[in-house]
């Protein structure tokens, strides 16, 4: 009489067997929506550093034609041109010299800038120069004679001078640029000392100026207006007498 009231095994596992394979579907059902976001973030993560190679790979391909095609044309112009593609440098060898203590380049130095600085325009006008080309940093060397801060303003003054070579109208006729390429050397170049930090074997080849092209990189946005403005308002910051 009694037994018939009392709950069954049976029926109590009835009841929680479908509370138990739902929650056992749920947590399947999490798992395989992890596993595919996973996958799809590597999947997209994977592509995005393909693209960045890509790019990367690109950008060192055009940046080296056109170091490459810049140094067959200085080159073949002037034999004191010297244009280094590993370091983007360009020097002028023993006519890019300065004497000790002096800032004004000498004339073969004058005459090796009218030589190369058009062609590193027309570089940076190319294919290749519009989508990578930065600026042209003109740095100034000093040997290791008197003292940093010395030193420091010798070689600020000798790669101001060379600007000033290109864009002050008492020595622009020596460098012979024309009003356009003088507008473009406002916006590509860019005069800056270094003191003696990268010294040569002499203090005569340490006394020098080079040329350092800088170019953007895959993720910089190319903004013209960014670039650097060297404008000369008072003739007397230029000493090239």
């Amino acid at each position: 009489m009694f037994s018939n009231n009392l709950p069954s095994k049976h029926k109590s596992e009835e009841g929680e067997r479908p509370f138990w394979i739902s929650y056992a579907d749920l947590m399947t059902a999490l798992m395989i929506l992890f596993l595919v976001v996973m996958v799809a973030s590597i999947v997209s993560l994977t592509d995005v550093i393909k693209n960045q190679a890509a790019g990367e790979k690109k950008r060192s391909e055009d940046i080296a034609e056109l170091c490459r095609k810049l140094k067959l044309k200085a080159e073949g112009s002037d034999q004191r041109i010297i244009v280094d593609c590993n370091d983007n440098r360009i020097n002028f060898g023993e006519a890019g010299r300065f004497g000790h203590d002096d800032f004004r380049l000498g004339n073969e130095g004058r005459n090796a800038l009218r030589n190369v600085v058009p062609l590193i325009l027309d570089a940076a006008e190319s294919e290749e120069g519009k989508s990578w080309f930065k600026q042209v940093l003109i740095e100034g060397f000093t040997d290791t004679d008197g003292s940093y801060l010395y030193n420091l303003h010798l070689s600020l003054q000798r790669s101001e001078f060379v600007m000033c070579t290109l864009l002050d109208v008492r020595a622009t006729s020596q460098v012979e640029l024309t009003e356009l390429q003088k507008a473009q050397v406002r916006n590509l170049f860019l005069a800056g000392g270094v003191s003696f930090n990268n010294a040569k074997e002499s203090k005569e080849a340490s006394r020098r100026v080079e040329l350092r092209m800088q170019f953007y990189g895959v993720k910089d946005k190319k903004d013209e207006g960014s670039q650097p403005v060297f404008n000369i308002t008072k003739t007397e910051i230029c000493k090239l007498s």
